[in-house]
């Protein structure tokens, strides 16, 4: 019993050690981003991989969620005569939840990991020990760039995830449900909010932080070379994911069941 308990003990203290540092970490980048100079080029540099180069991924993943989403809601409406409300099923759906969550995951998974593997390589090469030695702070030069990026970049993703995402329900109301253009769009807007929209993008700015803050906090304290730079792209992906999933649930009740 007693190994039990120290083990457990252990486990948590580790995690608020965790927490700690990546709080740390995410207050000292929000400091050093109001803080000039102000490293335009690698911000901009920053926004074309994490934006650009990840639009065919979002545009593959969210154009199928909204077939998937109208092909399945179409089963249960069809047996009610209710394939009208396919269009405000699949809008409100995507834009409240499938469109940040299925972006900020599949932009933890392909920029977080990128991100803690390149700062684990130049933690274990000494690249960030020589900047310290340079008297440039790496928080400013390395993890400020990428935050300010993600903070840009995954709200605009988002939209265009839920643009792509309304688009696929389209494809499968019109074409194979036989809804009318017209009715698919009006159901569509008419069922949308500001709200909606809005509670979307707001997660999508906490999910940014996430991957970015826990990216970096895993890349930075790697340590045992080539081992350990796998084991913290590996950590910082799946932390990051449940991380994501907690403060969509988190936020989701905030928002819809409480204010």
């Amino acid at each position: 019993m007693k190994p039990l308990i120290e083990n457990f003990g252990a486990r948590a203290v580790g995690f608020v050690e965790y927490l700690g540092g990546a709080f740390v970490l995410f207050v000292r980048t929000l400091f050093w981003i109001a803080v000039p100079p102000f490293k335009s080029k690698q911000i901009f540099d920053q926004m074309s991989k994490i934006g650009v180069h990840s639009l065919p991924i979002c545009t593959l993943t969210s154009f199928f969620i909204g077939v998937v989403l109208a092909f399945q809601s179409a089963y249960q409406m069809k047996k009610v005569g209710a394939l009208m409300y396919i269009p405000s099923l699949v809008s409100i759906s995507v834009t409240r939840e499938i469109g940040p969550v299925i972006t900020a995951l599949v932009v933890a998974g392909r920029v977080g990991a990128s991100i803690a593997a390149e700062l684990g390589s130049m933690k274990v090469t000494e690249q960030i020990d020589a900047l310290e030695t340079l008297a440039a702070n790496p928080v400013k030069y390395l993890v400020a760039p990428r935050f300010i990026a993600l903070f840009t970049m995954l709200p605009l993703l988002t939209i265009y995830a839920d643009i792509i995402g309304i688009f696929g329900g389209y494809v499968v109301s019109v074409y194979k449900l036989g809804l009318s253009h017209s009715l698919y769009i009006k159901m569509t807007f008419d069922a949308l909010v500001l709200k909606d929209v809005f509670t979307g993008l707001f997660k999508t700015l906490i999910f940014a932080s996430i991957i970015c803050v826990v990216s970096c906090f895993e890349g930075m304290k790697v340590s045992g070379g080539a081992e350990g730079v796998g084991a913290a792209t590996t950590k910082a992906v799946v932390t990051s994911f449940i991380l994501i999933i907690i403060s969509d649930a988190l936020f989701t009740m905030i928002f819809y069941f409480i204010t």
